[in-house]
C-alpha cells in the first residue's frame, strides 16, 4: 500500500539541492514519486534527508562504562575483553537500536568480540534476528585473526614480565588456537548460507594485516575475486600498526594489498590514518573505501585522518561511529559534523560543499554496506530516509535559511523524528518501533554488572599489563 510523506523542505541531493513543501511517496519499499504539496504548511515542520550510513561499526556496549579510557587502541582492545556481549541478541538489538534511533537506515557490523555463549553461526542468526527485529540494514563481517594476540610481534617479553597468576589470565583470554585460512573462509560462507537477505550483506572481514597472516590475507582476496564476497578491515589506524606495516612490508603494505587482489572495489577500509599519500593515491585507483572515524580517532590518540587530502586524489570517503562518538551515544549526525568541520577546508578552499560531502559519505557508506543505489531521494530509490524536527532545527525562525546548512552547523540525534528503511518506518517520534530499546538495554547492564565478575583476574593484572604492553609498544616505533 503506498505511503504518503509530506515534508516543509526534503534533500534532494547536491544537484537539485533542497525543496521546499513537498509529498513523498512510496510503496513496496521504493520512493514512487516526489511532488509539489498542495496543502496548506504543516503546523509541525520537517526536513526529509536520506538515511545516514554507519560505516565501520562493531556493535558494542559503552566502552568507558568497562574502564576502557584514555588509553591507545593497542591496550584498549584488551580491557574492552571485558564488555563481552553477555547475550548476543541483546547487545547486537542494542547497538543497532542506537544506531536506527541516530538517523542510520544502514550499519556495518565488524564483529570483533563474539559473546562465545553460542556456536559461530548460531550466534550470527541471533544478530540477524536483532537486525530483522530492528529493521536496519547490516552488512555482517566476522573479524578474524590468526597472530599477534597480545602484541604485534612475539608476545614473549610482554608475558613474561608478569607474575605466573596474571600471565595464565592473559593467555587464557587472548592467546588462542587460530583458525586455519580454509575454515575462515568455509566458516564464512556458511554464515552467508544462514543470513544474507535483502537488507543483509555478509562480507569477510580480516581484522588488518598486524593481525592477519599473509596466507590469511591472500586467501580472502582469492575467495574474494572468486566469489565477489565483499570486504571489510582495518588498515594503518595506529603509529605501531604504521611502524609494523613498514617493517613487514617493507616494498609497501597498500601494494601489497593490490598486489595480492585484495585492493579493489569490493573493498572497505576502515580508519587509514597513517596511509601514506602515494598509498592514497593507490586506493583511490582501485575503487576501494576509506571510511573515517573521528571521534574514535581522537578517543583512543589514533591521529587526524587524511580525508581531504584521500578525497582530492579521487578516492571514495565514508563516514563511521566505530562504538566510539564524541559522547559514546551512536550519534552519526554529530560525528557527520565533525568529519566536516574538520576536513572541510581552510577559509574560501573548500574540500567539498556540504551537499556534496553528505551525498558522497551516504553513496560511498551504502556501497560498504551493500545497501542498494547512491541513497538519493528520487524516484525509483530505496524508501530509505530519516525525517528531523525542522522546528528544533531552526528554532529562531528569523529568516529563510537551508535547513541542511543548518543541520551541519548544530544538528544532533535529537533532532530525529522517523527513519524509513526499505519503507518500513523503523523510529517513530524518536523511539525505535520494532524493540524496547529502555528494556534490552536494562537487562544488558544487569547482565553486564553481573558477568563482570568473572574478568577480576583482568583487572587484578591491568596495572602490570598495561605497564608493559606501553614499553613493548613505544619500543617499536622508529625501528627498522
Amino acid at each position: 500500500m503506498a505511503t504518503e510523506v509530506t515534508a516543509t523542505s526534503l534533500f534532494a541531493g547536491p544537484v537539485r539541492g533542497t525543496l521546499q513543501n513537498v509529498v513523498l511517496r512510496h510503496d513496496a519499499g521504493l520512493i514512487t514519486s516526489i511532488t509539489p504539496s498542495a496543502a496548506p504548511p504543516q503546523a509541525q515542520r520537517s526536513f526529509i534527508i536520506p538515511a545516514f550510513v554507519n560505516a565501520h561499526d562493531h556493535a558494542r556496549p559503552t566502552a568507558s562504562s568497562f574502564g576502557a579510557v584514555d588509553m591507545p587502541l593497542e591496550s584498549w582492545i584488551l580491557r574492552s575483553a571485558m564488555g563481552s556481549p553477555p547475550d548476543p541478541y541483546l547487545a547486537a538489538a542494542s547497538a543497532m537500536a542506537r544506531s536506527a534511533r541516530a538517523g542510520c537506515g544502514a550499519m556495518m557490523i565488524h564483529y570483533t568480540r563474539p559473546s562465545g555463549k553460542l556456536p559461530m553461526v548460531e550466534e550470527t542468526k541471533e544478530i540477524a534476528r536483532a537486525a530483522n527485529d530492528v529493521g536496519i540494514r547490516i552488512a555482517f563481517a566476522l573479524a578474524v585473526r590468526d597472530q599477534n594476540p597480545v602484541v604485534y610481534g612475539d608476545s614473549e617479553p610482554v608475558l613474561s614480565a608478569l607474575s605466573a597468576e596474571d600471565r595464565s589470565t592473559v593467555e587464557q583470554l587472548f592467546v588462542r588456537p587460530a583458525m586455519p585460512p580454509r575454515d575462515y573462509i568455509a566458516l564464512t560462507e556458511t554464515i552467508a548460507s544462514e543470513i544474507s537477505g535483502p537488507r543483509l550483506d555478509v562480507q569477510f572481514g580480516p581484522a588488518g594485516v598486524q593481525w592477519c597472516s599473509r596466507a590469511l590475507l591472500e586467501a580472502i582476496a582469492e575467495s574474494s575475486a572468486r566469489t565477489d564476497r565483499r570486504v571489510h578491515m582495518h588498515l594503518l589506524e595506529t603509529i605501531y600498526q604504521r611502524a609494523y606495516a613498514d617493517r613487514h612490508f617493507p616494498d609497501g603494505v597498500v601494494r601489497y594489498l593490490r598486489d595480492i587482489g585484495l585492493l579493489s572495489p569490493r573493498l572497505t577500509l576502515a580508519h587509514g590514518i597513517h596511509a601514506r599519500p602515494d598509498e592514497l593515491e593507490m586506493i583511490a585507483a582501485s575503487g576501494a573505501r576509506l571510511v573515517t572515524n573521528f571521534s574514535s580517532n581522537l578517543q583512543l590518540h589514533s591521529g587526524l585522518a587524511p580525508i581531504a587530502a584521500a578525497h582530492r586524489c579521487g578516492c571514495a570517503i565514508a563516514v563511521g561511529v566505530d562504538g566510539l562518538a564524541l559522547d559514546e551515544d551512536d550519534d552519526v549526525i554529530r560525528e557527520m559534523r565533525l568529519v566536516q568541520l574538520a576536513h572541510g577546508g581552510l577559509g574560501f578552499n573548500r574540500t567539498w560543499t556540504r551537499p556534496e560531502f553528505l551525498s558522497l559519505a551516504i553513496r560511498n557508506g551504502r556501497a560498504a554496506t551493500g545497501a542498494p543505489g547512491p541513497g538519493e531521494l528520487t524516484p525509483g530509490a530505496a524508501a530509505d530516509f530519516v525525517t528531523l524536527d525542522l522546528d528544533r532545527l531552526d528554532r529562531d525562525a528569523i529568516m529563510d535559511v537551508d535547513p541542511l546548512q543548518l543541520l551541519f552547523a548544530r544538528g544532533n540525534a535529537a533532532l530525529v523524528r522517523d527513519v524509513v528503511v526499505d519503507g518500513r518506518t523503523i523510529v517513530r517520534e524518536g523511539k525505535v518501533v520494532g524493540v524496547d530499546l529502555d528494556a534490552i538495554e536494562r537487562e544488558l547492564r544487569g547482565m553486564y554488572r553481573e558477568g563482570v565478575r568473572q574478568f577480576g583476574g583482568l583487572q587484578r593484572a591491568w596495572e602490570p599489563l598495561a605497564g608493559t604492553l606501553s614499553g613493548w609498544f613505544e619500543g617499536q616505533v622508529g625501528c627498522g
